[in-house]
């Protein structure tokens, strides 16, 4: 079996406010795993916040029995030394890069979004050198380790690193598994009693097919979505498939626009300004000395699933369970529409080899079209954000279908490259 060897497990990023979430889940698959070591990592600006997290995940260890040791560092190569998995969970610029991401797009009449659209457009120029500097460490101490993406643009990011690595990378969101709890609730059943076939990109999933203890349901889901009053009349059956919540920003965009737009005028804060409240409590929550359990409170920051979704992925490469799950990998052709070495999201037999895709084939055209448009801005991206070519990076942008136009495009590039500048020098060095 796989999961003979002894496990040391790093995370990036280790000062983040989801770092607890994770602590729990490896505990709870602590002896599956074989885990001995777990180290978190930060950057020099996150040291405060890498102790506070970092004591707290020491408590919460002790109090499970010292199953394996943290370890806390701002020596990334110390950490990666001989690491199995790495867990990237990190944000380039920070909180306040986010929200310029929100609030500059507005400016320009754009939907302003972390990941989506222009937003997610800067914070993968940011996040992809960065990805790509921890990726030549690992090639080095850790070759044979395997990089657990969770930044986002998380199939962005990914693909960068399927592109020009040879690290073994797989990217993960908490969207595929909450939609499959969701759909167990809904359905009442149990996790193995249910098949949700997802098909699509990070951000940009569909729901095609479903299966209920054998037998094909999807009809049914499509007319429970259809009648929900989430979605335009016709929308969803004229599809044949249940969008993400993220598909809100490209099926009725106008309305999310004019949500956040009003928001503006209304001088409410920014998701990321929310954020920024939240952490100031979860921080004050995690310094008590006798807090040893994940918050309650950790709910409000989102991310729903997301240690769920890592230890499940990371527990059945090692122990060879080749179950199937929904993660982000190199297409080799289980999207036909798409080239082989693009990065989709899609159910995959997990093994101690990876992912390996199902094919699916052919998308019917109404998901196809904006799917390929996506992935052609998504390549664009990622040339921009490593060669730093600006007229790449317009080409990236025109191509988003959240842009509007390349008279929007040109001003709204010029702006977010002033913005983020101290986090771009690719930029710099190609003015």
């Amino acid at each position: 079996m796989a999961g003979n060897k002894s496990t040391k497990v790093v995370v990036m990023g280790g000062g983040s406010s989801y770092t607890p979430e994770i602590v729990e889940g490896l505990i709870s698959r602590c002896e599956e795993l074989s885990l001995v070591q777990v180290w978190l990592v930060d950057i020099p600006a996150g040291e405060e916040k890498l102790a506070i997290v970092g004591e707290l995940a020491k408590r919460m260890v002790a109090r499970a029995g010292e199953p394996f040791t943290i370890n806390l560092t701002l020596d990334r190569r110390q950490a990666l030394a001989g690491a199995t998995y790495v867990v990237t969970q990190i944000r380039v610029g920070g909180i306040q890069a986010r929200i310029k991401d929100e609030r500059i797009p507005l400016r320009h009449g754009v939907i302003g979004q972390e990941t989506t659209g222009p937003g997610g457009f800067a914070k993968a120029l940011r996040t992809i050198p960065a990805l790509l500097d921890i990726c030549r460490d690992m090639a080095e101490l850790a070759p044979n380790a395997w990089l657990i993406n969770f930044t986002n643009p998380s199939g962005i990011v990914t693909e960068a690193v399927s592109r020009h690595t040879n690290i073994k990378v797989i990217g993960l969101c908490n969207v595929p598994i909450g939609t499959e709890r969701l759909l167990q609730r809904e359905y009442d059943a149990k996790p193995e009693e249910l098949y949700v076939q997802f098909v699509g990109l990070n951000h940009l999933v569909w729901v095609n097919r479903l299966l209920c203890r054998g037998v094909d349901v999807t009809a049914d889901l499509i007319a429970k979505n259809e009648a929900s009053g989430h979605w335009p009349p016709g929308l969803i059956a004229s599809l044949g498939a249940v969008p993400c919540g993220y598909h809100d920003y490209y099926y009725t965009g106008d309305a999310a626009l004019e949500h956040l737009l009003e928001a503006e005028r209304e001088g409410k804060p920014t998701r990321g300004e929310q954020i920024v409240e939240i952490e100031k409590e979860l921080f004050e929550t995690y310094r008590d000395p006798d807090l040893a359990t994940k918050p309650e409170a950790l709910s409000k920051r989102g991310g729903a699933h997301y240690s769920e979704a890592a230890v499940r992925l990371i527990a059945s490469i090692h122990n060879d369970r080749r179950d199937i799950q929904c993660v982000d990998t190199t297409n080799r052709g289980a999207l036909s529409d798409l080239p082989a070495h693009s990065v989709v999201e899609v159910n995959c037999v997990i093994d101690a080899l990876g992912p390996h895709p199902i094919a699916v084939g052919p998308l019917p055209p109404q998901l196809r079209g904006l799917l390929q448009q996506v992935k052609a801005y998504e390549e664009l991206t990622i040339e921009a954000a490593v060669t730093g070519d600006r007229k790449v990076a317009l080409a990236a942008l025109i191509a988003n279908p959240i842009v509007p136009s390349a008279r929007v495009a040109k001003p709204l590039l010029d702006d977010l490259l002033e913005a983020h500048a101290d986090y771009l020098p690719q930029f710099t060095r190609n003015p």
